[in-house]
């Protein structure tokens, strides 16, 4: 689709959408995406705050990647929500993206195996003693990644009640609900697969086993803070942080059949295709709202649209909702930008994580061409 700069674009990624009791202004959702940019101990910064509600456009902000405790840490300066001064922190984020006018959810993210002893002062845990092929940032840079401990059973039923509680954090913090990561290759992604799980008890071996975590999760998320302010990411056949899912084509209608049961607000499958065949089995197994993120190039630039054409091709497909992510990363006023057709930043790759301070993360300029360091006027509710 093209258009001539400055001419508002007939599309249904501005039509208004309802997503469990919120109402969503477009169907464009923010990504989560880790930026390194919280406190050491996991709260979050001012800086934060500034970011998100930048952003308050988006029709919904799934904030970055969030630790549910301790062992889960993953890299340094990621946030946490986990204590009381996690909770104050993100209260801070969340009354900021409020007064925007934005909606948020946050993601809930376990490491397991990627993780380090320098981060999180505690040895990994995860389904099997099984290695990330890669290094850990740590810091004091890139170190070697460590063989992580078997998680027992008690260690299981216990992280399962650190993602309810953590749910409930979330709450308190103002968010609207949480979505359970179990994608990428982090701990819940990590029972899912026959390459990271070698277990013999019930949390392994046939799909019904594998999969047992990660419902057992949602529907301790669910119970805790109600289904409808629940959304859970999944990564089909992804092969990112050492994953070799082995069977990918029966573990996710299995897995997906179960969560519907469950009845979260939403399923965001990430890395999603409108030509895979798995995408459309998986949306008409889920009957709930579906949030689609499109592939698009990595390592590389992204396109000039910014994913706009893939975006209008997944709704096409059967997609409620679609998710962008570095687009919004450059770009705090992306929605206006694609709805009249503008051109968009560029990414700065070199500040996309570990960096910290506002270089790459609060300075992208908006249409009138100023750096935007503040937060925005209002958006449409």
């Amino acid at each position: 689709m093209t258009n001539t700069p400055n001419t508002p674009v007939v599309s249904r990624l501005f039509e208004p959408a309802r997503l469990g009791a919120l109402r969503l202004p477009n169907r464009l959702v923010m990504a989560p995406m880790t930026r390194n940019r919280a406190g050491a101990d996991g709260v979050p910064l001012p800086i934060m705050a500034t970011y998100y509600a930048q952003r308050a456009s988006a029709g919904l902000i799934i904030a970055e990647a969030t630790t549910p405790n301790v062992v889960g840490q993953t890299y340094p300066d990621i946030p946490a929500i986990h204590g009381e001064a996690h909770v104050a922190g993100w209260q801070r984020v969340t009354e900021a993206v409020r007064a925007a006018g934005g909606r948020m959810f946050l993601q809930l993210q376990h490491g397991g195996r990627i993780g380090h002893p320098d981060n999180s002062g505690l040895w990994p845990i995860a389904p099997s003693p099984i290695p990330l092929p890669d290094t850990v940032f740590t810091p004091g840079g890139h170190r070697p990644s460590v063989v992580p401990r078997e998680m027992t059973l008690d260690e299981i039923r216990a992280t399962v009640v650190d993602f309810a509680t953590a749910a409930r954090n979330a709450i308190d913090a103002g968010f609207a609900g949480v979505e359970v990561h179990a994608a990428n290759g982090y701990l819940v992604h990590q029972f899912l697969a026959q390459g990271t799980n070698r277990r013999t008890d019930a949390y392994g071996g046939p799909v019904a086993g594998r999969i047992r975590f990660a419902v057992e999760v949602v529907r301790a998320v669910a119970e805790a803070i109600g289904p409808e302010r629940v959304g859970v990411r999944i990564s089909p056949g992804f092969t990112g942080n050492g994953i070799d899912e082995g069977d990918t084509e029966s573990i996710y209608p299995a897995l997906v059949g179960e969560l519907a049961d469950i009845g979260p607000a939403y399923l965001h499958i990430a890395f999603a295709g409108p030509d895979q065949p798995l995408f459309h089995d998986l949306r008409r197994t889920w009957p709930g709202a579906l949030i689609a993120n499109p592939v698009l190039p990595w390592p590389g630039p992204l396109p000039a649209d910014g994913g706009r054409h893939e975006a209008e091709r997944l709704l096409a497909a059967g997609a409620d909702l679609v998710s962008l992510g570095r687009a919004f990363l450059a770009n705090p006023d992306l929605v206006e930008r694609l709805r009249i057709g503008a051109p968009l930043n560029p990414v700065r790759d070199e500040h996309l994580m570990y960096v910290g301070g506002e270089t790459g993360y609060t300075d992208y300029p908006v249409l009138d061409g100023t750096p935007r360091n503040g937060t925005p006027e209002p958006a449409v509710p």
